[in-house]
């Protein structure tokens, strides 16, 4: 068992360095020292600081910058470790990631294809509190205590960088600290644009006005790379440590998808799952959009990862001349264009973390929601040349400050362009380039907390034909009821190339033969350290808590024989604005074929323009047909029949079980509205 010890102060804080500092590495440590001082660290942890050859708390995002660039600035900087061999008589230098300084920013780059993406098995749970997830006695084959101490042996050699920050961002966050080998201060970099620039004096005074002396972190993250090589054969491995009042984060590699991202999306599941009234932190994105008419409704977008979140708050896609190119016929080449002469304006709200706590203000029967993040941290693989996301490459390319990427080209002291991606081993442009882009860069950002009109839900859908069936039916749009919106988040399907994250063997081969894997509850299942019916059970009670909600599903990539990208989604958003949170009629709904979508549109109008009847029953596609939609609907609903029948234990609601008692059995659309009606 490894269990985190209980945090303790300093018996005695180190004394202060004069105002203005020093150049003097000792006394440069004795300050960073004396920051720490009200700070309530784990005592082990505390004295791997202290032991520490050299200690930097930086001042400021300037000097962590400067320090990410290495001792010389740059060039190019190499993040390499000596990394001792079995029996620990020879070493050898391995190069974790390169930096380059560049004009607008720094490139990181990974030497490793692997390291590139983030491991969804890379997971561990240290602790015996309740979980679903692998613990790391059964992987590793033993506790993780000595691992942890060696780690804390190994940090206590090296100089080091720590850096406060919030889990959660700076407004509605959770003080927190991490830990890292100062010739990977990059790695704090991202982490703190991510989660939002605080300092420890900030963090001593909110805790002055509570009456209190000292502070107790509510996370902890540590970075040590070598271990990547000398314990997890060269694994992305990060290892969750939980108690009641500290959720501690071993991160074992240097890209921050599992860490100083997703791991600390998994520190805010596990807070919210433990208060008094539980609360989630939701995988979406979310916008608030003006139509030319002045409409305003906010547009909440979920989906596992690829399912469209980033591209919810971004402007659709335009052709050279203006007009919009909806989808491509993939057995002719047949286009399909509309015309859209002005398109609504987007106010981004949130972009991949949505925080959905019952204290943000909201009305009866709506969602409240706000950003989890200071920093979006954005992938970038669909810009492929000049002038595809104007707004997004100008922030890339003359940002206010200088930014951080990751898997793009830089060349030093040139302009990192954002559509020149890292070329993997195999001469493919890397899939998953990223920027990290702090809030306050991005224009006409909200900052205060909305309200939930619409939630949509992206799935990535492959091509389907008549010689080819696969799921790929979903039409443009579906109304569905809460019942069917809580079973889709429950399984979050995931397929069709999603460039996001690596998939194991075995995920692969399923997707790359037409199948699907599940990402799990609200997809966000993979970050989550509790087990699944709690979460399920929390999603469930936070759907039925906000019955004014309305909720759709919308496809990405194909529909049928369509490739269309994310126009369907980007359209399905300006449908959606357009009408507004006007009443549905009832005849303007008609039950899908495939119950398991519920309603779809009867017809669909945009600007006077009528969207073709296929787009929005795929079975009316010449091409596809009702055979082919059929044997979609039987894959869909085989998958959801497998993967429900899991939840169904003594803990799950009441109402959940219901629920999924009604897709085993192939319920009607009019069924799951009698469980939880649609409202408005």
């Amino acid at each position: 068992m490894s269990v985190a010890p209980a945090a303790t102060a300093p018996t005695s804080a180190p004394s202060a360095v004069p105002a203005g500092g020093t150049t003097d590495p000792t006394e440069g440590t004795r300050a960073a020292l004396s920051q720490l001082a009200r700070v309530a660290l784990p005592p082990e942890v505390r004295a791997a600081v202290e032991a520490a050859p050299s200690v930097v708390v930086p001042a400021s995002r300037e000097e962590l910058y400067a320090l990410a660039l290495g001792p010389d600035g740059g060039p190019v900087f190499e993040v390499a470790y000596d990394v001792a061999a079995a029996g620990g008589a020879t070493s050898t230098r391995i190069v974790e990631a390169t930096v380059a300084r560049c004009r607008n920013g720094i490139a990181v780059n990974y030497p490793e294809d692997y390291i590139r993406r983030r491991d969804p098995d890379c997971m561990r749970i240290a602790d015996d509190l309740p979980t679903d997830k692998p613990r790391y006695r059964d992987r590793e084959g033993g506790e993780f205590d000595p691992t942890r101490t060696e780690t804390l042996d190994w940090l206590a050699t090296q100089p080091l960088a720590v850096v406060p920050f919030k889990a959660g961002g700076r407004r509605h966050g959770y003080p927190s600290v991490a830990i890292v080998p100062q010739n990977a201060a990059f790695f704090a970099l991202a982490l703190v644009d991510l989660q939002g620039w605080v300092t420890f004096e900030e963090l001593a005074e909110e805790t002055s006005a509570r009456g209190e002396e000292t502070w107790a972190p509510r996370s902890l993250m540590v970075v040590a790379p070598p271990f990547r090589h000398t314990r997890f054969d060269g694994r992305q491995v990060v290892v969750h440590n939980r108690s009641e009042t500290l959720h501690e984060v071993w991160a074992y590699n240097l890209y921050p998808g599992p860490s100083a991202k997703k791991g600390v999306f998994s520190v805010l599941l596990d807070i919210g799952e433990r208060e008094a009234e539980p609360w989630y932190t939701a995988h979406a994105s979310s916008v608030l959009v003006t139509t030319p008419y002045d409409n305003e409704i906010v547009i909440m977008h979920e989906g596992a990862s690829g399912g469209g979140k980033s591209e919810m708050t971004q402007d659709l896609r335009r052709m050279d001349d203006g007009r919009i190119l909806l989808g491509r016929n993939v057995n002719t080449g047949e286009p399909y264009i509309i015309t859209l002469n002005e398109s609504s304006s987007l106010r981004p709200v949130t972009d991949d973390m949505t925080l959905c706590h019952p204290a943000l203000p909201h009305d009866e029967g709506k969602l409240a929601i706000a950003d989890a993040e200071d920093g979006w941290f954005i992938r970038i693989d669909n810009l492929t040349s000049y002038g595809e996301d104007p707004k997004l490459e100008k922030i890339c390319i003359q940002p206010a400050e200088p930014l951080v990427f990751f898997n793009v080209q830089g060349v030093p002291d040139a302009t990192i362009l954002p559509w020149e991606h890292t070329p993997d081993s195999t001469g493919k442009p890397c899939p998953n380039p990223r920027v990290v882009v702090p809030r306050r860069l991005i224009p006409r950002i909200i900052d205060e907390p909305e309200q939930v009109d619409v939630r949509t839900f992206g799935v990535r859908m492959p091509a389907c034909t008549r010689e080819k069936p696969t799921y790929g039916i979903m039409g443009i749009a579906h109304i569905v009821p809460p019942s069917l919106a809580w079973v889709w988040r429950l399984i979050a399907p995931r397929g069709d190339k999603n460039p996001s994250i690596g998939e194991s063997a075995a995920e692969a081969s399923t997707i790359r033969h037409g199948g699907l894997v599940a990402e799990g509850v609200g997809s966000y299942w993979p970050f989550s350290t509790g087990t699944k019916v709690g979460a399920a059970n929390l999603l469930l009670r936070q759907i039925v808590s906000a019955p004014r909600t309305r909720y759709v599903l919308t496809p990405n990539q194909h529909i049928g024989a369509y490739q269309v990208g994310f126009a369907a989604e980007w359209l399905t958003r300006e449908y959606l604005a357009r009408r507004g949170v006007a009443r549905l009629r009832r005849d303007r709904l008609a039950p899908a074929r495939c119950p398991l979508f519920g309603y779809t549109l009867t017809d669909m109008v945009l600007d006077g323009q009528t969207i073709r009847p296929t787009l929005l029953r795929p079975e009316f596609q010449s091409q596809v047909g009702e055979a082919a939609y059929d044997e979609g609907a039987r894959i869909l609903s085989d998958f959801f029949a497998a993967e429900l029948s899991q939840f169904l234990t003594d803990e799950l609601d009441p109402l959940g079980r219901s629920i999924i008692e009604a897709v085993l059995r192939g319920a009607s659309v009019e069924e799951y509205e009698e469980l939880t009606p649609i409202l408005g």
